[in-house]
């Protein structure tokens, strides 16, 4: 993943992007969009829900659900992983309690995705060569504008090496067109919002080659991550 490009006020706020994106630290270049379709420490208490979400076709997965602390963000996610919230980036003390941290841990306890609802967020966006896996909107998330976002899995090539990601973004930077690293930041009325897979690879990609990566698509763990990032929505 990578950082993108957020400066934006809002209602008298600076939006910026946060130390959830440190993971897309990554020098950024050139992107040409390439579109293949198949293709802190407070924990406030998930209520649990009846409801069963489909992992991958054939295994059925009991859900639980979390909602931020300020009642406008919420997402399901698998009844055996768990979501702990820390202290989100803020610049003044009064924005402090409205930026929190959902960090997401399956089932083995390996931190799997981080959420962001927040007031602050900063990041950088470059020239990026992308090539997009595999992506689907996420209808219950639109920005303050009106514009709709999608879920998104793919790379993006820098300095020669690919570099993945997979998060909720505007749904345009999954078009052929996009030819920036962009941001996984989404402004909401209450701030931004930023949600993605935690993918582990500051010394080395995530997976070993980019058939690897397609070929994760067809795995359990994917289409968890997948359906608890389509499973968002903003109140």
């Amino acid at each position: 993943m990578h950082h993108s490009l957020a400066a934006a006020t809002l209602a008298g706020m600076v939006l910026t992007s946060t130390a959830c994106t440190a993971q897309q630290g990554s020098p950024q270049q050139s992107v040409t969009a390439t579109v293949i379709t198949p293709t802190s420490t407070a924990e406030p208490a998930p209520a649990t829900t009846t409801s069963a979400t489909a992992p991958s076709a054939e295994t059925p997965q009991q859900t639980q659900s979390f909602t931020f602390p300020d009642g406008h963000i919420s997402f399901t996610y698998p009844a055996d992983w768990k979501v702990r919230t820390e202290q989100g980036p803020y610049l003044t003390e009064k924005d402090k309690a409205g930026s929190v941290v959902a960090v997401v841990a399956d089932s083995s306890g390996s931190e799997v995705a981080r959420i962001l609802s927040g007031m602050y967020g900063d990041a950088a966006a470059g020239p990026a060569k992308r090539t997009v896996l595999e992506h689907a909107p996420v209808p219950g998330i639109t920005d303050r504008a009106g514009k709709p976002t999608e879920f998104g899995f793919g790379y993006d090539v820098i300095a020669g090496s690919p570099h993945y990601f997979m998060d909720v973004r505007l749904a345009d930077e999954f078009l052929p067109s996009q030819d920036t690293s962009g941001t996984n930041q989404v402004l909401l009325a209450n701030g931004v919002m930023s949600a993605f897979a935690v993918f582990h690879d500051e010394e080395k990609p995530a997976f070993a080659t980019p058939d690897a990566a397609k070929a994760w698509t067809a795995t359990g763990k994917f289409h968890e991550l997948k359906a608890l990032l389509l499973s968002l929505e903003y109140k």
